[in-house]
């Protein structure tokens, strides 16, 4: 048999549900040959009789009660379709693919999260933890929608990466250690050190702050989930260079942990964030969480 027609289902259940095929055609806006065209082509394409023409009442005939009931939920789940997909073209639905570093998704993801939360909870963003390399890749390969990454960033082409954040880079240090109101690269290198691990942009900027004053300290142990690395700055166990997330200014925000102390660098070192996408306009759903990024974006 061949692909029923949503167009010909429509109007058998117009006429059944209005008991006419007059009545039928105006509320369907259509011809009353048109109408009776459908049901022609449908019986056909069905092989029986669908409906039963009784004096001034149209029935349908077994065959058609059970091709009524089956074409409800065809239309039905026909309309929800468009209807999704209408709400993702208006951007209120849809799947967006993110990837992210440890340190964006602690902080700053969060609150971007939140405010989608409330103003578009139908659109569900996925998040990965990557680095920047693994980020723009994906972005490369169609499998990532969105990226936070490092700066600075080589050109990718069919990629667009633009300047997001700049977020002040600070030392973490144990509270029983004697820290310096200002953090030099030749007091820290003195230290036991917790740094990133050498694939990732935040290593190569802190080793070259510290080759800046000469100095090329070895870590003790090298890790890129910064929760881990708190935690073994708050056990004593070594001191870190890590962003501070969501500061404009070293001075904002004191670290919470009573058993950790943030202290600012001199010189100052700052690591820059950049939203990376495809290049051209974005799907709507798209578009719409990088709205609310940008909404976290410095003055």
């Amino acid at each position: 048999m061949r692909e029923l027609n949503l167009d010909q289902l429509r109007t058998l259940v117009a006429i059944v549900d209005l008991g006419s095929f007059a009545a039928a055609a105006r509320v369907l806006h259509l011809a009353p040959p048109t109408v009776s065209l459908h049901i022609s082509e449908l019986e056909s394409r069905v092989g029986a009789t669908l409906l039963l023409r009784q004096r001034s009442q149209v029935r349908p005939s077994g065959v058609g009660e059970g091709l009524v009931r089956r074409a409800r939920q065809l239309l039905a789940d026909a309309d929800q379709a468009l209807e999704e997909v209408r709400r993702q073209v208006q951007g209120l639905e849809g799947r967006v693919r993110l990837g992210a570093s440890t340190g964006a998704i602690a902080y700053l993801l969060p609150q971007a999260l939140q405010r989608l939360g409330q103003s578009h909870p139908d659109i569900d963003v996925q998040v990965m933890v990557l680095t920047s390399a693994e980020t723009l890749a994906r972005l490369s390969a169609g499998t990532l929608d969105i990226g936070l990454v490092a700066l600075p960033q080589a050109a990718v082409a069919g990629l667009a990466v633009r300047p997001w954040r700049r977020d002040p880079v600070m030392a973490f240090v144990p509270a029983q250690w004697r820290a310096p109101r200002s953090v030099t690269p030749q007091w820290l290198a003195a230290q036991p050190l917790i740094l990133n691990a050498p694939d990732t942009r935040l290593s190569r900027l802190t080793s070259e702050w510290f080759a800046s004053a000469g100095e090329h300290p070895t870590p003790r142990i090298q890790l890129n989930y910064n929760d881990a690395v708190k935690s073994l700055v708050a056990a004593g166990y070594g001191a870190t260079l890590l962003p501070h997330e969501g500061a404009q200014h070293e001075s904002e925000a004191p670290y919470v942990d009573p058993r950790i102390v943030m202290r600012p660098l001199r010189p100052k070192l700052w690591r820059g964030l950049g939203i990376a996408h495809r290049s051209g306009a974005p799907e709507p759903a798209t578009a719409t969480v990088l709205d609310a990024l940008w909404q976290l974006r410095q003055a």
